[in-house]
């Protein structure tokens, strides 16, 4: 998505806004156009879809079978379009028992917020010392954002898009590809368990102060305390999910099921 930074602030402050909203896609394959994809590629877009907002349950059967009827395909391209759904952490396939809703759990918890506290903190540091204005632009328009969803409904799902789109801008404003494309690779993982910590608008309140803070330390310069500041939001995260999977909230699907099979 290199080729949108450049074109991602406009004249205005509505434009701006709109191009906060659309620099990052929650789906897979978000930066490929549709015609462009194959048909496995577009199945796993749609599910993919529907297990990031929560319409499919974690643990959820997927069966092929149905998916194919619905598609009018062969179960070849479901067959592939769960591979890589497996691929992204979003589907465990079982030889015997078919394919399910991967489980959010606390072991890959760990895991993944370990390594994003290592990252984006990483990314804060070096966006303190190269000190873009453009970022700074992106991240002020992102926390006005956050601030008008304290009080969503309470999945907090628009708060946790927020501040996804406000971790992958940070990490591909930070002059490294890889640290950029690894904290992309994690996203739709990510976001399914910040998902789960926003229900809280306390969790929420708590989130756009460290945002507020990260900000004004970035801006002026204080790479090492705009490091701390990432690691502690990242730390009282993980704290916070993981209390959510522990009382079982993970286990209720957020919205009510959607079909919308169509290729």
């Amino acid at each position: 998505m290199a080729s949108e930074q450049d074109d991602i602030l406009k004249t205005t402050d509505q434009d701006a806004l709109d191009n906060f909203e659309s620099a990052v896609k929650f789906r897979l394959f978000a930066e490929r156009k549709q015609l462009t994809l194959s048909l496995p590629e577009q199945i796993a877009a749609q599910l993919g879809d529907q297990i990031i907002s929560g319409s499919m349950a974690n643990g959820a059967h997927i069966p092929e079978q149905e998916l194919a009827e619905r598609y009018e395909v062969s179960r070849g391209p479901v067959r592939e379009a769960l591979r890589i759904l497996e691929r992204e952490g979003l589907v465990v396939v079982n030889p015997r028992r078919g394919a399910s809703v991967s489980e959010l759990n606390s072991d890959e918890l760990a895991e993944i917020f370990e390594v994003r506290s290592s990252l984006l903190s990483l990314a804060a540091r070096k966006n303190a010392v190269a000190q873009n204005p453009e970022l700074f632009k992106l991240l002020e328009y992102g926390i006005q954002k956050l601030a008008s969803c304290i009080d969503t409904p309470a999945d907090g799902s628009l708060y946790a898009e927020t501040t996804y789109r406000l971790s992958l801008l940070s990490a591909r404003y930070a002059s490294n590809s890889r640290l950029s494309q690894i904290v992309t690779s994690l996203s739709l993982q990510t976001l399914r368990y910040s998902k789960l910590q926003f229900r809280s608008r306390e969790r929420r309140v708590r989130s756009i102060e460290h945002w507020q803070r990260s900000l004004q330390a970035c801006k002026a310069g204080d790479a090492d305390l705009a490091a701390q500041i990432c690691q502690q939001r990242i730390q009282e995260s993980w704290d916070a999910t993981l209390a959510a999977l522990q009382s079982g909230e993970a286990l209720t699907p957020v919205r009510a099921p959607k079909d919308t099979f169509t290729v």
